[in-house]
């Protein structure tokens, strides 16, 4: 007898009526084709048994399709098997062709092999990986944290909007974007520094100035690759807002110096260029070129650093810019010292005072053997306004190992108000390419991941081996558990591998006795503790 609770069937007696037909009819017509289908399979069975074959999966199933399309076509329930276009849902593993083969296991064609590279000029972090990177990123941390800075974060998938400018930069050709599903143009970042000014933006008031963030985001640029360039890379990225002076600069050089030492990189491995775009700018206004070409040119000028003059040729025509303009600008830029730059600019020029306060400042804080003044840093992207810096090998085999500046104006780029701000971006990539050139890149092997390793000797001291392991994560160790049965030899040799340095076994006489038995693998000795002892131990192990 079916039982139908009345909480399904409407409140009505008449809705109960109905509602019972209804479920009753259902249930037959289920009845009815669970029967049909049970003796169509029988029958289909049966006759390939009279053949000497195996009963046909595809048989059967194109008989339950031929089934379902006569249900379909006949009675008031046909719109139970009608497709989706019908209101209804039609169950995947009816309309599934493909169902037999896919349920059996067996397939009469063979899978294509998976390509298992990543996508091109990205990467993937096996575990040893990860402690390299997280190292890495502890040495960011503690380097901005030393100096005051606090983290921050922002979606990797921003509107494309924010990079899209209209300046001659690389970038905008480098965007991996595209059209969301609502019609929205979006991109991966390929730079922090927009989504900083977006937040701060809309942060409004209660962002309280001066603002010293960092943060290390993950950026996309599709670009052509070289050594320690890739298309995706972290960037440890350090930015002050609200300071108008060059004392943010100084502390931001200091920040990175701080980083550079603490991997064991010397100034004799690393130097850090710095110029202004206000040297750049009075020097472009010598040769008449107008204030609205400026980042434009300054792009293009970065870029002869990488090609030859006849590479930008269609670019300065297109800025009205003749090619002696920059053939002059770069002659004046190269091999610049301050006291030359005076003699060019003149001894009430506002950049050079400006990179003399900073050059001053770096003394004080120490890191003056890591700096030089040089003119023809220029730095590729349009909205730096001041000083611009970029830390390089000094053996000349890498690319900038980072490089930042000011950048007084983004926010008015994007309708806000004009906000004194400057920072820098140092990817992940070049810093290990140099630190393993300098023999200073830390080993991973033999590192210990975990403190611990639990043993248990048999299935039934398992859950023993859960609770010693619940005790001593309590009091903050790591611990792995042996998840399977294994001989003893195996778990040592598996905590040996972990660079655990001690190993907990539990044993039937020990157990019984209320102890486990822990093996210290640094010095050689075994003792037994109590498991209500676990505690105390742990203490005793972590010198607390």
């Amino acid at each position: 007898m079916v039982r139908i609770s009345s909480s399904l069937l409407g409140p009505s007696p008449r809705c109960r009526h109905v509602s019972v037909a209804a479920f009753v009819t259902v249930a037959c017509f289920h009845m009815t084709v669970s029967a049909a289908l049970a003796l169509q399979r029988a029958t289909i069975a049966t006759a390939s048994s009279i053949r000497g074959a195996a009963p046909s999966n595809s048989a059967f199933t194109l008989s339950l399709t031929r089934f379902r399309r006569r249900a379909a076509a006949n009675g008031p329930l046909s719109r139970l098997f009608a497709s989706d276009g019908g209101g209804g849902r039609s169950s995947a593993a009816v309309t599934d062709p493909n169902l037999a083969s896919k349920t059996t296991g067996k397939s009469s064609k063979k899978n294509k092999k998976l390509d298992t590279n990543p996508p091109k000029g990205t990467r993937d972090f096996y575990p040893d990986d990860m402690l390299l990177r997280n190292y890495l990123f502890e040495k960011f941390r503690q380097a901005a944290n030393s100096h005051g800075f606090r983290e921050y974060d922002a979606p990797v998938l921003e509107s494309e909007d924010l990079y899209v400018r209209k300046a001659g930069e690389d970038v905008s050709a480098q965007l991996y974007g595209f059209e969301d599903k609502g019609g929205r143009r979006v991109s991966l970042r390929p730079e922090m520094t927009p989504s900083l000014a977006r937040m701060v933006m809309a942060g409004g008031k209660g962002i309280v100035m001066p603002l010293k963030w960092f943060s290390i985001p993950q950026c996309w640029r599709y670009e052509r690759m070289t050594r320690g360039r890739r298309r995706e890379h972290y960037q440890w990225n350090v930015d002050i807002w609200g300071i108008a002076g060059v004392e943010a600069e100084a502390e931001l050089l200091a920040t990175m110096v701080g980083l550079f030492e603490s991997l064991g990189i010397t100034a004799e491995d690393v130097g850090i260029r710095i110029n202004s775009r206000g040297v750049i700018k009075e020097v472009l206004a010598g040769f008449d070129v107008p204030e609205e070409k400026f980042a434009a040119t300054c792009v293009l000028v970065d870029k002869l650093d990488k090609m030859p003059i006849d590479a930008i040729q269609g670019d300065m025509e297109a800025l009205g810019l003749a090619r002696s303009v920059v053939e002059n600008l770069t002659s004046v830029l190269t091999d610049a010292s301050l006291d030359s730059m005076s003699s060019v600019l003149g001894p009430d020029s506002e950049a050079l005072t400006d990179l003399r306060r900073l050059f001053a400042l770096a003394e004080a804080y120490g890191i003056t053997e890591w700096l030089a003044f040089d003119a023809s840093v220029v730095r590729g992207l349009a909205y730096y306004t001041g000083t611009v810096f970029e830390a390089f090998d000094r053996k000349g085999e890498l690319r900038a190992i980072a490089g930042g500046g000011r950048y007084d104006r983004l926010l008015e780029t994007f309708g806000g108000e004009s906000t004194p701000a400057c920072g820098f971006g140092f990817g992940d990539a070049v810093i290990v390419e140099l630190m393993k050139e300098r023999g200073v890149l830390p080993s991973v092997e033999g590192q210990s991941v975990v403190d611990v390793v639990v043993f248990a000797l048999n299935d039934e001291l398992y859950g023993g081996a859960v609770k010693a392991a619940r005790e001593i994560r309590k009091q903050g160790m790591s611990v792995d558990v042996v998840l399977e049965k294994k001989k003893m030899k195996w778990a040592f040799k598996h905590a040996d591998r972990l660079g655990a340095k001690h190993v907990v076994v539990v044993a039937p006489d020990e157990w019984e006795r209320g102890e486990v038995s822990i093996k210290d693998l640094t010095k050689g000795e075994q003792i037994l503790v109590k498991v209500e002892k676990l505690e105390e131990w742990c203490h005793t192990v972590k010198g607390v």
